[in-house]
């Protein structure tokens, strides 16, 4: 899914969530000809009815007058913010980034395509009220909402991104329809400050259906891996989802300026893979959805990270000891005046991880996170902690 108007969500030049990682994604994408190994298609914004199905119509009504003078927009909306300045076309950049990520959700339920991918997308904080931390409208959720809106009874959704995905677990606290997990920085050290192992969903329907993984500061490839393995396969073997949607956050990379993990490049492309090779296992026909998210190493890491989604979704994956085409560099510098990355890898591909089966270490927090989050979340499922 692209558009070259998606790159209008611009909160403006001082603030780290800067448009050119999509530019730069999409022509590193170009400069690999992965736009001819997978069809690329654009989706119309999405619509008054499309936004309801998540937001409420005060808050798009809030959105769509601060769109048309920034200067009135209503912080009580999280408009004008630090976070979310409001800037002019907001609404309608918004909600083209919203439109992408529901019409990958289209093709792919309808069988128009097995996967689909918006880096754009991804912006999973923002809430049925209100903008948060750089989100305006939660184009993963308002994805999962049509999907539901079409048949799905059951849709997986999977959270790499530094931070909790709080906007669509509350979006879907209740629903039993719908599995929320999130891996993400633990929330003493991290916006948003949720996440918590405890937060299972709603009593009830809901319970289980939301499961958090919060990671120490300091996390790297192999305790990262560790922990995916040690509980996303699990659940998505026992849900059995129609559909899995998936948000791929470069900000867990070591070199991002507004976390605290040290994952590498390498690590966040295995993740891929494994999200790739679970669709396929566990989801109806491989359905796969997979969205960017955050990611503010804008040069060396996002637009690296996210070509290799695309060419694992493409089925014709990146090679990490690959050289990047001296006229992707051209560009970077062109337009940011950097030098970009030379290789797609970090150094580290392959990278070795220790199943959760083997070698479990009470003492360790990394092992202590996940068996937080297991023993929280799985019995609701019926599984062992």
């Amino acid at each position: 899914m692209w558009d070259e108007a998606v790159t209008g969500y611009d909160f403006g030049p001082s603030h780290p969530m800067d448009p050119v990682r999509l530019a730069l994604t999409m022509g590193l994408v170009r400069a690999y000809e992965l736009d001819r190994k997978a069809e690329v298609v654009s989706a119309k914004p999405a619509g008054e009815s499309t936004l309801r199905l998540v937001h409420r119509a005060d808050y798009v009504a809030a959105v769509r007058a601060a769109s048309a003078d920034p200067d009135q927009a209503d912080q009580a909306y999280g408009l004008g913010t630090l976070d979310d300045p409001a800037f002019a076309g907001m609404h309608e950049a918004s909600a083209l980034i919203a439109g992408q990520s529901v019409g990958a959700a289209e093709a792919v339920w309808r069988g128009e395509a097995a996967h689909a991918v918006n880096f754009a997308g991804g912006l999973h904080h923002a809430m049925p009220g209100s903008a948060a931390g750089f989100c305006v409208y939660n184009d993963a959720s308002l994805a999962i909402a049509r999907l539901l809106e079409l048949g799905a009874e059951r849709v997986a959704y999977v959270d790499v991104d530094v931070h909790h995905g709080d906007g669509v677990q509350a979006a879907f606290w209740d629903d039993p329809r719908v599995l929320t997990v999130s891996l993400h920085e633990h929330p003493r050290t991290l916006f948003p400050g949720t996440g918590w192992p405890e937060e299972t969903g709603a009593a009830g329907a809901g319970e289980g259906g939301a499961v958090n993984v919060a990671l120490p500061a300091g996390t790297g490839d192999e305790g990262w891996l560790r922990a995916f393995h040690a509980v996303v396969p699990e659940l998505l073997a026992d849900f059995r989802p129609q559909v899995l949607v998936t948000q791929h956050g470069a900000d867990t990379h070591f070199e991002d300026p507004l976390a605290h993990l040290a994952v590498s490049l390498d690590a966040q492309r295995a993740v891929q893979e494994a999200c790739h090779e679970l669709a396929h296992a566990h989801a109806e026909g491989g359905r796969w959805v997979a969205l960017g998210g955050g990611g503010y190493a804008v040069v060396d890491v996002v637009p690296r990270s996210w070509t290799h989604l695309v060419g694992i979704a493409a089925h014709a994956p990146v090679e990490p000891e690959s050289v990047i085409p001296s006229s992707w560099r051209d560009q970077v510098y062109a337009r940011t005046r950097q030098s970009g990355p030379g290789r797609m890898t970090d150094g580290r591909w392959p990278v070795d991880w220790r199943p959760w089966e083997d070698g479990y270490d009470p003492a360790d927090r990394l092992d202590q996170a996940v068996l937080a989050a297991r023993r929280s979340a799985f019995p609701l499922r019926g599984l062992l902690p």
